[in-house]
C-alpha cells in the first residue's frame, strides 16, 4: 500500500508539473493586446549579471518566446557568442507547441559550434553556438538559457527587452550586482525606474518591464529603442587581456588607446627612404598627404584582425610595411607613421561608423567600432578613411561624417566633430539629349555626375565588370524598349569624390500616340517610383539616410514637322523635408525639361510622417508630367 501511494503521488506530481508547463506556455493565454501586431511575444526574460572583480563576471540568461507567425521565425534561430575571454555553459533549449505541450528538448551538444571568421577577416577568435528551432505550425514557443563567464571585460551586458518591430513583451527583467568598491555608470531610457539595494558589500540594481505591446514596422524609423525600455552600462575600471585601464571619461579611453599604441609607429629604414623619395617633388603638405594616401591604397589591403587586445591595439607599422595588410587600426596607424616621416603630424580617431555620435555624457567601448585618421592643418583638416582602396583623400564616407568622434592625443582623448556633408554636396547632376523621330523612336545620350554621398552610393558601378555594368544599366533605367550602345564610368580626379557616367542608347518606342498626337513623358530618368503608405498613430520618429540634391536637365529635339500643343506648367513644392521644382522651356524645336529635388536629412517627430508621405505623393504625381506634340 505504501509503495502504491508513493507511486501515485509521484505520478500526480509529474502530471501537475506538465499541466503547469502547458498552462504557462499555452499561446491562448497571451493577452489580446500583446498578440496584436506581434510576430514574437516574449513571455518571460530574465538576465542576471554578477560582477566578481575587475576581471571576472558571470551572466545568466533565460528567455521564453512564442513565435506567432512566419515573420517571427528569425527569433527561432538563436546564436550565443564566446571567445578566449568568455566561456558558455549550461546551454539548454526546449520547443513547445501552441498548447504549451513539450515537443523536444535540446542539450548543449545540439548547438552547432561555428567560427565567426568572415570574408575579409584574417584573424578572429570569436565563435558562436547556434541552434535553429524547426516547427511548421504556428504559434509555437521556444525557451532557452545559458551561463556565460568572462575572464576580462571591457563592458557590461546591456538590456533591451524589445529588439525588433513586431515584438511584444509580457515580462522582462535585468538584475546587476557589483562589489561596492568597484564603480560603474549606467544610462536608461526615459522614465525607466531603477531599483537599487546595498547589502553584504555588494550593490544590486534591477530593472523590470512588462505588458509592452508590439509596434508594426515603420518606414525610415530611428528604431524601437526610441520608445521602449533599455539600459546601457559601462565599468569605470577594467582589466582585459593583461591590460588595465579606466574609461570613466572619453579622455580616459583616449589615454588607454594612446598607451596601447606606444612605439607602434616605427618603420623600416628602407620604407622611410621610399617615402622621402615619393614626396620629394611635392609642393606642400596636401600634396604629400595625397601621394602617401594613394600609395597606401595601392599597396595595402584591409583584413579584419580581432585577437584579444588586438581588437583595440593596432599592429605595429613596421609589421604592416612587411605584410601589406591590416585592419582599420593598423592601416590608420601605418598612414600616421608614413606622414610622420614626411614631417606631418596626425591623430588616430575612434568612432562608431554607421552609428550615432559618441555620447558626450556616457563613455563606453560599445559605441565605437572603427578607426580613421585626422591630419590637422594650418588652414584645413584632412580626414582619411584608410581601409578604402578607392575613396579620395579627405572623403571619409557618409557613415563616418557629421558625428562626434574620439580624437586620440598624447596622454588622452577629445571629442571632436567630423565633416558634415550638406545636401548641396551630395549631388547628382544629369544632362540628357533625346533625338525623337515621328515613329516614337529615339537616340539618347545621358551624362551624369555623382558627388560625395551619391558618389559613394554609385562607386560600385565603376568597380563592376563591364558585363555586370551593362546588366545594371538595363535593369535600372526606366526607359522603355531600350538598346544599350555604349557606356563608361570614370573618376576624373582621384582627389575628388566624383564619378562621371556616360550612356548612349536607343529606344524603339519612347513615346505613345493617339488621335494623331504624340504623348511625351518629360521625366524619363529620375522618377519617384514609390510612395510609402500613411500611418495612423505612428510611434517612432524618423530620419532619412542623408540629404541630397538632384538636378536633371533633358533636351528633347522634336521630330521634324512637329510642335508642342501642350506643355505642362511649372511646379514648385516646398516642405520641411526639402524642395522640388520642374520647369519646361521651348527653344526652337527643343523642349528643355529641368527637374530639381533637394532632400534635407534630419530627425523628424512621428507626427510629421504623414506630411512626408504627402510631399512624396506630390513629387510622384509631378514626375508623371507629359507634353503633347502635334504635326504642324
Amino acid at each position: 500500500m505504501i509503495r502504491i501511494y508513493r507511486l501515485s503521488f509521484i505520478c500526480w506530481l509529474l502530471c501537475t508539473s506538465t499541466l503547469n508547463a502547458q498552462q504557462k506556455y499555452d499561446s491562448s493565454n497571451i493577452p489580446a493586446d500583446l498578440s496584436k501586431n506581434a510576430a514574437v511575444v516574449v513571455r518571460n526574460e530574465e538576465q542576471n549579471v554578477l560582477v566578481k572583480n575587475e576581471r571576472s563576471l558571470v551572466q545568466t540568461y533565460s528567455i521564453v518566446m512564442t513565435i506567432m507567425n512566419a515573420q517571427g521565425d528569425y527569433a527561432a534561430s538563436i546564436s550565443e557568442y564566446y571567445d578566449p575571454f568568455s566561456v558558455l555553459s549550461n546551454l539548454k533549449a526546449s520547443l513547445y507547441d501552441a498548447k504549451g505541450v513539450l515537443v523536444k528538448t535540446f542539450k548543449s551538444t545540439d548547438f552547432k559550434d561555428q567560427s565567426l571568421i568572415s570574408e575579409g577577416t584574417l584573424f578572429d577568435q570569436y565563435r558562436k553556438k547556434q541552434l535553429t528551432f524547426l516547427h511548421s505550425t504556428y504559434p509555437y514557443t521556444i525557451a532557452y538559457s545559458f551561463e556565460r563567464t568572462f575572464d576580462g571585460y571591457l563592458t557590461f551586458p546591456g538590456w533591451q527587452p524589445v529588439s525588433n518591430f513586431g515584438q511584444s513583451v509580457e515580462k522582462s527583467s535585468y538584475t546587476f550586482q557589483i562589489p561596492q568598491q568597484l564603480t560603474f555608470r549606467y544610462k536608461t531610457s526615459n522614465g525607466l525606474q531603477t531599483d537599487s539595494l546595498q547589502k553584504d558589500q555588494k550593490s544590486s540594481y534591477s530593472w523590470t518591464s512588462s505588458q509592452i505591446p508590439a509596434v508594426l514596422y515603420e518606414p525610415y524609423s530611428t528604431g524601437v529603442a526610441t520608445i521602449t525600455p533599455w539600459v546601457k552600462l559601462s565599468p569605470d575600471q577594467f582589466d582585459f587581456d593583461r591590460s588595465k585601464g579606466t574609461i570613466r571619461t572619453w579622455e580616459n579611453m583616449g589615454s588607454w588607446i594612446d598607451q596601447l599604441n606606444q612605439n607602434g609607429q616605427l618603420l623600416p629604414e628602407q620604407t622611410k627612404i621610399k617615402i622621402r623619395s615619393m614626396i620629394a617633388g611635392a609642393k606642400n603638405d596636401q600634396e604629400k598627404i595625397a601621394i602617401l594616401y594613394q600609395y597606401l591604397q595601392s599597396n595595402t589591403r584591409y583584413v579584419g584582425i580581432q585577437l584579444g587586445i588586438g581588437g583595440f591595439k593596432p599592429i605595429a607599422a613596421e609589421k604592416v610595411a612587411a605584410v601589406n595588410y591590416g585592419d582599420c587600426k593598423a592601416l590608420s596607424n601605418y598612414m600616421k607613421s608614413m606622414l610622420a616621416v614626411a614631417g606631418i603630424s596626425s591623430n588616430l580617431v575612434v568612432l562608431g561608423s554607421g552609428r550615432p555620435s559618441l555620447d558626450s555624457k556616457f563613455s563606453s567601448f560599445t559605441q565605437a567600432n572603427h578607426m580613421i585618421l585626422c591630419v590637422p592643418g594650418k588652414q584645413d583638416t584632412t580626414w582619411l578613411e584608410c581601409t578604402s582602396n578607392y575613396k579620395p583623400a579627405g572623403y571619409i564616407g557618409y557613415a563616418n561624417a557629421g558625428r562626434q568622434v574620439l580624437l586620440i592625443k598624447s596622454g588622452g582623448g577629445e571629442l571632436v566633430g567630423t565633416p558634415v556633408f550638406k545636401p548641396e554636396d551630395n549631388t547628382q547632376r544629369r544632362t540628357a539629349e533625346i533625338l525623337l523621330d515621328e515613329s516614337g523612336a529615339a537616340d539618347i545620350k545621358i551624362n551624369t555626375s555623382y558627388a560625395y554621398a551619391q558618389y559613394e552610393d554609385n562607386l560600385y558601378r565603376m568597380l563592376e565588370e563591364p558585363v555586370n555594368q551593362r546588366k545594371k544599366i538595363i535593369q535600372e533605367l526606366s526607359i522603355p524598349n531600350l538598346e544599350l550602345n555604349n557606356f563608361s564610368y570614370r573618376q576624373p580626379d582621384k582627389n575628388l569624390p566624383v564619378i562621371n557616367e556616360s550612356i548612349s542608347l536607343k529606344s524603339s518606342q519612347l513615346t505613345t500616340t493617339g488621335g494623331g498626337k504624340i504623348f511625351l513623358a518629360m521625366n524619363l530618368l529620375n522618377k519617384k517610383e514609390f510612395v510609402p503608405q500613411k500611418t495612423d498613430g505612428r510611434k517612432t520618429s524618423f530620419s532619412l539616410p542623408y540629404g541630397y540634391e538632384d538636378t536633371d536637365e533633358i533636351h528633347f529635339k522634336l521630330p521634324v514637322g512637329f510642335a508642342a500643343e501642350f506643355i505642362p506648367k511649372d511646379i514648385e513644392l516646398k516642405s520641411p523635408f526639402g524642395t522640388y521644382s520642374t520647369k519646361i522651356v521651348q527653344k526652337g524645336n527643343e523642349l528643355i525639361y529641368t527637374r530639381k529635388l533637394l532632400i534635407r536629412n534630419s530627425t523628424y517627430s512621428a507626427s510629421q510622417y504623414n506630411n512626408l508621405v504627402d510631399f512624396y505623393k506630390q513629387i510622384y504625381q509631378a514626375d508623371k508630367q507629359k507634353a503633347v506634340l502635334v504635326k504642324m
